[in-house]
């Protein structure tokens, strides 16, 4: 393994126990019956033992968009043509795509970093750090080198640190490219051991047809690559997509920097499944942001252990289920910062008078 890569996964730590614990003592004292506010108060305690700070506060946020193509797209598995991810890209950094309107709803910041699309992109906004043009077609054969993989992985990290001197302290994962449903896909059943038939769902809106194509596709790659699921680099390579490495290096990343990451939907969730793989600690940092509609996503949360905040029946990705979220957990926040305590209001606390 790469020697910056293992420095990195090193480098994740164990949440703060007693930030964690003053979080959940904090919220006992406020004006409300113990665990009425349900989950945003075991939010709001995870959110205090990632970051070490009992009231922790989120003034900048960024949405990661992790931006590549996929050979696979050669097999007919997209509704949309393999050009319309440069399309949309350029649409994205123009701010006109969905992520762009949800995330300046949430006072977020949008990230969006090539890794792998299959064309000369020039923008302003745009952070370069294409690892290669698009994978290889996964059903034929490894989608990369094991050495890009690992590229693509610091990648996402090393945009994440960048991001973390710019102020950011949380992290929402986004992706943009045509296919990769299809190598999600494979790349969670290669670490879990589901089958394909369980997990390929119709990503951009596949017909019967082209559902039952798909399956067959994963199925093929499977079998042509034989990816080894206690090696997260192996499936990454083999069925893996250069933005899903990336992505993982993202959540690597914000782990790393104690900072959580919001994971979108299922591609994002195949992303958290490999850096779990990578560095066990890092779920820890991981938050879920909301239960996609796509087919797998919800065979991916229960391997997490992971429980979402909405319920919205999304499957766009782009990282729009979390910029979502991100407003319960402004919300988790502000109650920490915000709401009285039965000493500061004068309250009972249904255990006798309070000291006065």
């Amino acid at each position: 393994m790469n020697e910056k890569l293992q420095q990195l996964i090193a480098s994740i730590a164990q949440p703060d126990g007693a930030a964690a614990l003053a979080a959940s003592e904090h919220l006992d004292q406020l004006t409300k019956p113990p665990g009425s506010l349900g989950k945003l108060e075991s939010l709001a305690i995870q959110l205090a033992g990632i970051t070490g700070v009992d009231k922790p506060e989120f003034d900048r946020k960024t949405v990661m968009v992790m931006a590549a193509d996929h050979g696979v797209c050669e097999e007919g598995v997209s509704a949309f043509p393999a050009e319309v991810t440069q399309q949309m890209l350029y649409n994205m950094l123009s701010g006109g795509a969905a992520i762009n309107v949800l995330a300046r709803h949430a006072g977020a910041d949008v990230k969006v970093v090539d890794v792998g699309v299959n064309a000369d992109v020039a923008h302003a906004d745009l952070v370069n750090r294409k690892v290669r043009m698009g994978t290889a077609n996964m059903a034929k054969g490894p989608a990369m080198l094991r050495t890009e993989a690992e590229q693509a992985i610091l990648a996402g990290a090393e945009a994440v640190a960048e991001a973390v001197k710019g102020g950011t302290r949380l992290f929402v994962t986004g992706e943009l490219g045509i296919g990769n449903t299809t190598a999600s896909a494979a790349v969670v059943c290669a670490l879990t051991g589901l089958e394909p038939e369980m997990i390929v769902g119709r990503g951009t809106g596949v017909d019967s047809a082209g559902l039952t194509r798909k399956i067959a596709v994963v199925c093929r790659a499977l079998d042509v690559n034989q990816p080894d699921g206690n090696d997260a680099l192996d499936v990454l390579t083999k069925v893996g997509g250069l933005e899903i490495a990336a992505l993982a290096g993202v959540i690597l990343g914000a782990a790393a920097h104690r900072c959580p990451v919001v994971l979108d939907g299922f591609i994002s969730g195949a992303a958290a499944l490999a850096a779990r793989t990578l560095a066990p600690a890092s779920a820890a940092y991981m938050l879920a942001s909301h239960a996609s509609d796509e087919r797998g996503h919800a065979a991916v949360l229960r391997e997490l252990k992971l429980e979402p905040m909405l319920h919205l029946d999304m499957r766009l990705g782009e990282g729009t289920g979390g910029a979502l979220s991100l407003h319960l957990i402004d919300a988790a926040c502000r109650i920490m910062r915000e709401m009285a305590t039965f000493a500061d209001a004068g309250v009972s606390d249904g255990q006798g008078a309070a000291e006065r």
